[in-house]
């Protein structure tokens, strides 16, 4: 079952740190996720390749409004993280209603956090927070052209 991977931030740090302390190397990252697509697949698949454990922060359906918003979300946060969830290579799920993931990575502590590769190391506003409790900051695949935002514009202009 799906759900059994989504947990509230509370256990999940504490699922986390019991990992680290078996030697699993924890891969973090975070988004919106509002349609998944093939560019979300392969840059979690990336990113959890670089470790043992991959742990990912979903934005809450609140977050995402301002972030992208008011037609935004398409689908609710619940049915978004249950979507990551069933994928094989996401382990955990977690819902974080800020508009960053700081807060959620500074409890987290992770060895990895990545980045889509649309990103320059200096805009990942979370790196402080990352390096400071010793992990690092790795820029993801990015798949042009595979973004849910290309996605809404394509169905925009082929249903006018």
């Amino acid at each position: 079952m799906p759900n059994e991977k989504i947990y509230p931030r509370n256990q999940l740090v504490e699922i986390v740190q019991q990992l680290k302390v078996d030697g699993k190397v924890v891969v973090t990252t975070n988004g919106c996720f509002d349609v998944l697509h093939v560019g979300h697949l392969r840059y979690l698949q990336a990113a959890q390749a670089l470790g043992d454990i991959l742990v990912v922060g979903v934005n809450s359906d609140d977050s995402v409004r301002v972030l992208k918003g008011e037609n935004r979300p398409l689908v609710s946060e619940d049915e978004r993280a249950e979507m990551l969830a069933g994928l094989g290579c996401v382990d955990y799920v977690t819902i974080f209603p800020e508009l960053d993931p700081i807060d959620l990575l500074s409890a987290i502590k992770p060895n990895i956090h990545v980045k889509g590769g649309d990103y320059t190391i200096e805009r990942v506003i979370e790196r402080e927070a990352v390096e400071s409790n010793g992990g690092k900051v790795i820029l993801g695949l990015n798949v042009p052209g595979k973004s849910t935002t290309d996605l809404v514009e394509t169905i925009r202009d082929r249903y006018k």
